[in-house]
């Protein structure tokens, strides 16, 4: 006996019933690639500019201040303890980019780097939006997207069993303690 969504059988389908949907191109397994993809590419560019960032701040690469002038750019902002702040600023970019970029630990990497961009768009704000918060504030919301959404199918979090499947409150949780530490630290550089 075939199975119709009919009491009675097919037949006795009314006339204005639609058959069901030919397999569409647009299939969930086409969809989830694609949303893996593209969470990859936001990821990769997000995560790498970041992390040379950060190695800019905490190693002077790449034309970098390093750390001693990262920190003294820190006390010009108001920040208190500057070194000790630019060192865990660069940590955050750096690691939290590499996370991000490969897909490791995404909701605590997304937070940490969404809480030191805000801390780079509290410091750039009087410079205005052009030339100055718009692109940490870009950066910030990627990668706060990025720990709310997690890393997707093609990252390391795909191994491990807790971030297979991304809960939402991961990020949630995440993405409220790196606002209550950056508007802390921002308050304290205001003083």
């Amino acid at each position: 006996m075939s199975y119709s969504p009919y009491e009675n059988g097919p037949e006795h389908a009314p006339e204005n019933a639609s058959a069901p949907a030919p397999h569409s191109l647009r299939s969930a397994a086409h969809v989830l690639l694609a949303h893996d993809v593209g969470l990859l590419v936001i990821r990769l560019g997000v995560g790498l500019i970041v992390a040379a960032r950060g190695a800019q701040h905490l190693f002077g690469w790449w034309g970098g201040l390093g750390i001693d002038k990262t920190a003294v750019a820190f006390a010009q902002f108001g920040y208190p303890a500057p070194k000790a702040m630019a060192v865990i600023a660069g940590i955050a970019e750096t690691f939290g980019g590499l996370g991000l970029a490969v897909g490791l630990l995404t909701p605590l990497a997304g937070a940490a780097v969404a809480g030191t961009m805000a801390n780079a768009v509290a410091a750039s704000t009087p410079l205005g939006y052009f030339g100055g918060f718009e692109f940490p504030l870009l950066v910030g919301v990627g990668a706060a997207g990025l720990a709310l959404s997690g890393a997707g199918r093609i990252s390391l979090d795909a191994f491990l069993p807790v971030l297979r499947s991304q809960r939402l409150i991961y990020g949630i949780a995440l993405l409220v303690l790196a606002a209550i530490l950056a508007t802390v630290t921002i308050l304290l550089s205001k003083n």
